[in-house]
C-alpha cells in the first residue's frame, strides 16, 4: 500500500488519466438500475464499464512505473483521497439526469480531444491506450451531446433543469484545461497533451452543443481547481468509502 502522496512526474500524469476515468466510471455506474428508461440505463452502465476498462489500462501502467508490488487493484482500492489525481468535476454527485448529462458533456468534450492528441504521445504505452480508447470516447461524446440538445431544446421543465445543471457544474470545467507545471513538463518531453491547443476545440464543441440546445453559457470567471494535485471535495471520500469497502474490510481478499 502506498504511504506517500507524491509520485514521479510520469506516474502522476498517468494517474490523472486513470483516476478521471475510474471516478467518473464509478459515478455513472450508480445509475445502474435507476436510469430514466431501460435503454438509457443500459447505455449508462456500458459507458461506466468503458471508463473502468480505460482506467485499468492506465492503472496497470502506473503500477509498473511505481513497482514495489503495486498493482492496478492496490492503486484503485488502497489509496487515500489525497493520493487520487482526478479532476473535481468527475467526483460531483449525479444529481438528476440533467446534472449527469452536463457533467458528461463537459468531461466528454475534453476527453475526446485530449485522447485524440494523446495518441501522438512519444510514450508508446500512453499512445496505445489512447488509440484503444478513442472509439468508446467518441460514442460517449455523441451520447452526452445528443441528450444535451434533446433536453435543452425539449420542454420548459427539461430546459430549466439543464440550465441549472450548467450553472452548477460550469465552474469545474477550467481545471480540465488549465495546464500546471506537470502538464507543461509532460508536454515539453513530448509525452503529454497541449491543453492550450485543445482548449478552443473543447470550447467550440461545448458552445455549439449548448447553442443548439438553447442553453446559456455561464459567465463565471472563477474556476474550481485542486483535484489534479490531490485536493478534493468531500464527495470523493464518500465514493471511496463505497468503492474500497471490500478490500479494506477484507485485506488481501482474492476472488
Amino acid at each position: 500500500m502506498l504511504s506517500y502522496t507524491t509520485y514521479d512526474p510520469l506516474t502522476e500524469y498517468v494517474l490523472r488519466c486513470a483516476d478521471n476515468n475510474l471516478i467518473l466510471g464509478h459515478r455513472i455506474s450508480e445509475w445502474c438500475g435507476h436510469g430514466p428508461v431501460l435503454e438509457q440505463d443500459i447505455a449508462l452502465t456500458n459507458m461506466a464499464l468503458d471508463l473502468l476498462g480505460q482506467s485499468r489500462m492506465y492503472l496497470k501502467y502506473a503500477a509498473e512505473l511505481i513497482g514495489h508490488n503495486e498493482t492496478e487493484d492496490s492503486l484503485a482500492f488502497l489509496r487515500d483521497a489525497m493520493q487520487f489525481r482526478n479532476s473535481l468535476l468527475v467526483e460531483q454527485p449525479n444529481g438528476d439526469f440533467a446534472h449527469t448529462i452536463i457533467r458528461s458533456l463537459i468531461f466528454d468534450s475534453f476527453h475526446y480531444f485530449f485522447t485524440e492528441q494523446l495518441m501522438q504521445s512519444n510514450d508508446k504505452r500512453l499512445a496505445d491506450i489512447a488509440t484503444k480508447s478513442l472509439k468508446e470516447i467518441t460514442y460517449h461524446r455523441k451520447f452526452s451531446s445528443e441528450w444535451t440538445i434533446r433536453l435543452g431544446d425539449g420542454t420548459e421543465e427539461s430546459n430549466k433543469r439543464m440550465q441549472t445543471a450548467i450553472d452548477d457544474l460550469w465552474r469545474y470545467k477550467g481545471e480540465l484545461l488549465s495546464p500546471d507545471e506537470l502538464d507543461m513538463e509532460m508536454l515539453e518531453k513530448g509525452i503529454g497533451v497541449d491543453l492550450n491547443k485543445i482548449e478552443p476545440l473543447v470550447d467550440n464543441h461545448l458552445s455549439d452543443m449548448l447553442n443548439r440546445a438553447t442553453l446559456q453559457i455561464p459567465q463565471a470567471e472563477f474556476m474550481q481547481k485542486g483535484g489534479k494535485q490531490g485536493l478534493h471535495s468531500e464527495h470523493l471520500g464518500y465514493i471511496l468509502a463505497e468503492l474500497q469497502f471490500m478490500q479494506r474490510a477484507y485485506p488481501g481478499l482474492n476472488w
